[in-house]
């Protein structure tokens, strides 16, 4: 499912128009990543947590040269699922 065919599952069923309902779920993503770039975590109870992950500094390999390389250390983005989301998926 692309962004907008969520955008327009979300307008049905809240009986909005797209318009509005891209506004709102474009509203809902940038708070979400402005509270992440901020190093907080969002939780949205029964659905999940999203949260800033800290991947440690490490040794890699590049594949061309078989040199080895140093990656830096880095922050992404995560994900957890709740159970009830989890359990949700389980039943299908």
């Amino acid at each position: 499912m692309q962004k907008t065919d969520f955008i327009k599952a979300v307008a049905e069923r809240a009986n909005r128009s797209q318009k509005e309902t891209k506004e709102i779920v474009d509203a809902a993503l940038e708070v979400i990543t402005e509270t992440l770039k901020r190093g907080e975590k969002v939780t949205l109870t029964g659905f999940g947590t999203f949260e800033v992950r800290q991947r440690q500094a490490r040794e890699g390999v590049n594949p061309q040269t078989r040199s080895k390389i140093h990656i830096p250390a880095t922050r992404t983005p995560g994900f957890s699922a709740s159970s009830t989301l989890k359990n949700a998926v389980k039943e299908g």
